[in-house]
């Protein structure tokens, strides 16, 4: 029950779930970056990378899935380390998601006039100010900025409308997909795809270090699942398999691109996976084809990322861990209203901030966003020990070393962004971490130190003025 009194309501189904989870991780990011992977990798240095991220965002999310599949509620991770780690550390891991959350908003709102351009050269109009060496214009941004509005009015009024968009968009990405592998049989050859392997070992490390970025999005369904109505097992199923077929995605866009132009030119393009299909199919028609795909995947990661961002930050103002306002849930069309305005408002400003700002922006989100991946596994290990018997209608076979692998693999991707690797953060992007951290500690102060348990929740919600969330009937 939100501070409102209306609640959110459970009319998700099987490919609601998929869409939502599989479109929020095939955003933009395939399109723009597919020439710098393959030359700082070579095509199956690139591949590889993808399998290995893969593996890794494979292990984790099963961790997810045993745990979506036992507490389907709204807010995914945040209920999960209540439960098993306390208040503090679920605060933490919470926070670290919001901004990686708010990172995505904000590159989308970027990422649709940046996409747009190349179809509409005009974009660049209106000269406004230079910000870390990018020119931003004003019908540049107001795209961007009308971008954020129409997406923050198709989630207010409703979960269902959003899902019912976001297949749509889907399939049309699916299709271009599609027509990009036949685009390969006709017109790639397989020279191009020299060097398979450009930089050895660290070109592998550069592309893995964008997998946290690029594969986020699974986590969606945990956030939502207060709004699915389906077997609680079958939550988990749905995460596993979007993860597959988001690594499935990646790894052929390599292979097509890869094969149609050489990498030297791929990674000159403005648009690479754009330019290769160009080049696959002879036609600058298909090339602009391929860029309406990338539209599409900015706005199904655009509307993915505001249905499990506001949903979280619902899920921590019920708790008190946030303003109560934040937990307010619209009468009549049962979204997390608040929340949504919250982000919109972030994200409609970012396009004023220029390209560069968001690079920094997206790095240190990723960061975060693998935070949160180390304390949901941790918190699985933990809930399998304390709570052995807690009902898991998804249970993870061997648990104990899919969990620890998680959380190794997880670690391991976490030592990637240190300063020093190939892939290291850049400075300004640990000033974007340390702000955020000083904010997320002032915050803490008004969270009251709840030790984990079943019942956390209940405590936490007494403890600040909240009212009793009901739980629905597992199945």
């Amino acid at each position: 029950m939100s501070s409102s009194g209306a609640s959110l309501v459970r009319v998700l189904g099987r490919w609601d779930v998929l869409a939502v989870a599989f479109g929020a991780m095939i955003g933009f990011g395939w399109i723009v970056l597919t020439g710098g992977f393959l030359e700082d990798a070579g095509t199956l240095g690139a591949a590889l990378a993808f399998v290995i991220g893969g593996v890794i965002v494979a292990l984790v999310g099963l961790t997810y899935a045993e745990l979506v599949s036992a507490m389907p509620e709204a807010g995914g991770e945040h209920n999960y380390v209540l439960r098993g780690l306390g208040s503090r550390a679920a605060f933490l891991t919470s926070w670290t998601l919001v901004l990686g959350y708010i990172a995505v908003c904000a590159f989308e709102a970027v990422a649709l006039p940046h996409s747009l351009k190349y179809l509409i050269p005009q974009l660049d109009t209106g000269y406004l100010w230079t910000i870390a060496d990018y020119d931003v214009y004003a019908v540049w941004a107001a795209v961007g900025i009308g971008g954020g509005i129409v997406m923050a009015v198709l989630n207010y009024v409703g979960v269902r409308p959003a899902a019912i968009f976001q297949t749509i968009a889907v399939v049309f990405l699916a299709a271009v997909g599609l027509t990009l592998v036949v685009g390969s049989f006709v017109g790639g050859e397989t020279e191009h795809m020299q060097p398979l392997f450009a930089t050895g070992f660290s070109g592998i490390l550069i592309v893995l270090i964008a997998v946290p970025f690029l594969f986020v999005g699974f986590d969606i369904i945990p956030q939502s699942a207060g709004e699915i109505k389906l077997p609680f097992k079958m939550i988990g199923t749905l995460l596993i398999v979007s993860v597959a077929l988001a690594s499935a995605w990646y790894i052929l866009i390599i292979l097509t691109v890869g094969s149609s132009m050489p990498a030297a030119e791929l990674a000159g393009a403005d648009l690479a996976a754009a330019d290769g299909m160009s080049a696959l199919w002879n036609s600058q028609t298909m090339g602009n084809i391929l860029v309406l795909g990338g539209v599409a995947g900015i706005l199904t990661s655009w509307n993915g990322f505001l249905i499990g961002g506001s949903r979280l930050i619902y899920a921590m103002g019920e708790s008190g861990m946030l303003p109560r306002w934040f937990a307010k849930v619209h009468p009549r069309f049962h979204s997390p209203s608040n929340a949504i305005l919250f982000i919109t408002a972030l994200s409609v400003i970012a396009p004023l901030f220029g390209r560069q700002t968001l690079i920094w922006l997206v790095g240190a989100g990723g960061f975060a966003i693998v935070v949160a991946y180390i304390m949901v596994a941790i918190t699985f290990l933990v809930l399998r020990r304390r709570e052995p018997g807690m009902e898991r209608p998804f249970r993870v076979g061997p648990g104990r070393t899919v969990g620890v692998l998680a959380v190794v693999l997880a670690l391991a991707l976490l030592v990637l962004f240190l300063p020093g690797m190939p892939g290291g953060l850049s400075a300004p992007e640990w000033v974007v971490l340390a702000i955020w951290g000083v904010l997320g500690l002032i915050l803490l102060t008004r969270v009251p130190r709840i030790t984990p348990g079943p019942d956390a929740e209940e405590r936490i919600r007494a403890a600040t003025g909240g009212r009793h969330r009901s739980t629905a009937p597992q199945r």
